[in-house]
Formats: structure tokens, sequence, C-alpha cells
């Protein structure tokens, strides 16, 4: 084991030392995403778009795919069921804390489903009803119209659904998620 005297004062063991390059080498290289597609839903604005899948039941919207990755939707007409995973275009700046929806007590955000996350990804397990074309008809949307699409993939019960055991802080709220719709607190 090598020991390293640092400029700050802070004495290192090699293998500390070769930790925080690692860390400093994966933190120099941004990560960027590029759209696919836009979702097209009736809700114009967050307040008032259902918090969850489960309480959007029978709404219905589109994913318009840019016609350059259509290709890429051959053979997904097979799946009752598709994983969307969106960037969220109106959410405000990041917290690590937050009062989610359904609970009045702060919570770190990795306890809950809030878009005020550190990277401010969504995802929802929606319906599809039909492609035509570049576009996805579905059905229990709980998306922004004009929300970006970053993928799609489709929802396989073998390998996405576990036998859950608890669901903490929600075990006592849970029971409202039907009439829950978003107050825009978390919104720009």
């Amino acid at each position: 084991m090598s020991i390293s005297n640092r400029p700050d004062g802070i004495v290192q063991t090699g293998h500390e030392h070769q930790e925080k390059e690692k860390n400093d080498s994966a933190m120099e290289h941004d990560i960027h995403y590029k759209p696919i597609g836009i979702i097209h839903s009736p809700f114009k604005e967050v307040k008032g778009t259902p918090i969850q899948p489960a309480g959007a039941e029978g709404i219905e919207g589109n994913v318009e795919v840019f016609p350059e990755y259509a290709e890429g939707l051959k053979d997904l007409e097979g799946f009752s069921h598709i994983i969307l995973l969106y960037h969220f275009h109106l959410s405000g700046k990041p917290s690590l804390m937050v009062t989610p929806y359904m609970d009045s007590s702060p919570r770190g955000v990795f306890a809950t489903r809030s878009p005020r996350r550190p990277n401010a990804i969504g995802i929802s397990v929606v319906r599809l009803i039909e492609i035509e074309k570049n576009i996805l008809h579905i059905q229990d949307v709980d998306i922004v119209d004009g929300t970006p699409i970053l993928d799609i993939k489709p929802y396989v019960p073998d390998f996405d659904r576990r036998e859950v055991g608890r669901i903490g802080w929600l075990e006592n709220v849970i029971q409202k998620l039907s009439g829950s719709k978003d107050d825009g607190r978390f919104a720009k």
C-alpha cells in the first residue's frame, strides 16, 4: 500500500488515491441525451396532471417519434405496454429533499418520484394501443404535453415485475393515489 501527501495536507493511501482519480475522471465526462421524439397528452400544464400512470387510467395520448428513429419501432406493436423514459423539462431546480405528493413530510428525493431530481428523468409504464408509422397511440398517460422522450422500452412482466415486501413511507398514503393530481409544487 502506498501513501501520498496531497498539497492540501490530507494523507491518502494508494487505494484512496486511485478511487479519487477514478471518480475525478468519471466526473470529467458530461453525459448528453438527445430526444427521440415528443409526448403529446391532454395536459397542457404541470398542475392537474396525474402523478402516476395508475392514477391516469384510460387517459389517451401519443408519442411522436422523430422520423430518423422510426425504424427502431419495428416489432414494438407486439407488446401491450411500454416503458417511456423522458426528460422532466418543466421541473424546477433539483433538490435532494422534497415534500412529495400525498405527504407533508420532507423526504430524500431518491425515496420519492419527484421530478426535481439531480437528473430530471421520468419513467412511466403505459398501455400501447397501436402504432401508425412514427406515432405510438398510448393510454394511462401521466405526462405533460410536449415532454421530450429519451427512450422507449417494451414492458415485459417476467423482466420487470417484482414481488414487493415494503413500500416505505408510501404504505400510509398509497390509498390517495387514484385522486392525486400535480399541484404545481415542482414546476419551474
